[in-house]
């Protein structure tokens, strides 16, 4: 029988085996053919199917866009304007995750300016007690449930 075997298929698209197997669960990925010793077996087809799926998730699609993405790909030719819409929410959760990542940004280096300042007015003495994790406790009791 002519194919490809899990492990193989893995190293050439540059993903673990669990990922191919949960692919296959979530139903992205039909059942390959499998050996008599119930080895799967990856067509060419399969092969191409998984390099999609990755790209697809490299992207930010979802699996449920990625599931759309596949039935598009395999029959709809008039598809385009359903995968702009597709391709325009994953760029909008792009575009709030960077958001995020600038606030975060901003965050850390107001936390290491206050640190570095601290520690120059410290001088050689050492403080018992670093500012910043002073002020990430306070910032964590005032975040917990309240307990009642």
């Amino acid at each position: 029988m002519a194919g490809w075997h899990i492990g193989r298929v893995a190293r050439e698209i540059g993903i673990s085996i669990h990922t191919i197997r949960f692919y296959e669960r979530m139903g992205l990925l039909k059942p390959p053919v499998r050996t008599r010793g119930r080895f799967r077996v990856f067509d060419e087809a399969a092969v191409r199917d998984l390099k999609f799926i990755r790209k697809a998730h490299e992207l930010g699609f979802t699996l449920a866009e990625i599931r759309e993405l596949l039935i598009l790909r395999r029959g709809s030719p008039r598809a385009c304007s359903h995968v702009r819409d597709l391709l325009s929410q994953a760029l909008q959760r792009v575009n709030e995750k960077v958001n995020e990542l600038i606030r975060l940004q901003n965050e850390l280096k107001r936390g290491l300016r206050k640190c570095k300042r601290d520690l120059k007015q410290a001088g050689e003495e050492r403080e018992e007690f670093c500012p910043v994790l002073e002020e990430l406790e306070v910032a964590t009791r005032d975040r917990s449930p309240q307990r009642k």
